[in-house]
């Protein structure tokens, strides 16, 4: 790309980039294969969480990471949404994948949401709320939720120490970042079991995303028992 065609680019409004790694395997759902693909109320998990970027007006474009050996994607994603066969053996490999990927489509201000696969509940308010929140701010920021509960620390299976809640959130997706930012940050990432997500990376290089307050309803699939939940979520008004 020349340097006329970045200069336009830049000059042009942020625009707001869907993008969900879906290249994991599942191994704790014991599905038998993708956990996405698993049918939830009547369609595959997946399309659930595609369906909502799709639902809202503020995102310009939306894609689907994969493994180049996927073969059930083409049948899931609907129609608008691109299919990115780059997903690599980590969440971080296949983001960092994905990005270097769409360099020609995106300018460096341009907005990321990145979003997990196993989450179907989200919907066009929760987008709306975090973009509306987000939008200003230098950083970036994420969906999250306060943590509530009293807070135990185990050891040898009995709990050894009450942890102080205050402050602690848990954090959910989308995260949304800058397009230059979150290369960035990817790119200085060395350990993809301390970047447990795009916001880790982000603070890793000092900086602090914006935590703004999702919903239960964006729960993360990752054991059986969660299917049913997420079920009474989806079949919610």
């Amino acid at each position: 790309m020349n340097g006329r065609t970045n200069r336009v680019k830049n000059q042009q409004a942020p625009r707001y980039i869907a993008l969900v790694p879906a290249a994991g395997v599942g191994a704790r759902m014991a599905a038998g294969g993708p956990k996405q693909y698993m049918q939830i109320a009547g369609k595959p998990m997946l399309r659930h969480t595609l369906e909502a970027f799709l639902a809202s007006s503020l995102i310009a474009r939306t894609y689907v990471v994969v493994s180049a050996e996927d073969g059930h994607i083409d049948a899931v994603a609907p129609d608008g949404v691109g299919v990115l066969r780059c997903g690599g053996a980590t969440r971080m490999e296949s983001v960092r994948n994905a990005l270097a990927a769409l360099r020609a489509e995106l300018a460096d201000d341009d907005w990321v949401l990145v979003h997990d696969a196993a989450r179907p509940g989200l919907n066009a308010a929760l987008i709306e709320r975090l973009i509306s929140t987000v939008g200003p701010d230098p950083v970036g920021g994420l969906l999250a939720l306060p943590v509530v509960d009293t807070v135990k620390r185990a050891g040898a299976g009995a709990a050894v120490a009450t942890v102080a809640r205050d402050g602690l959130w848990l954090a959910q997706t989308p995260q949304m970042f800058r397009y230059r930012l979150l290369c960035d940050a990817l790119a200085a990432a060395t350990d993809p079991a301390v970047i447990t997500d795009d916001a880790s990376a982000v603070e890793a290089l000092g900086y602090s995303p914006r935590l703004v307050e999702g919903h239960p309803r964006n729960l993360k699939v990752t054991l059986p028992a969660d299917i049913r939940i997420a079920e009474m979520y989806l079949g919610a008004p």
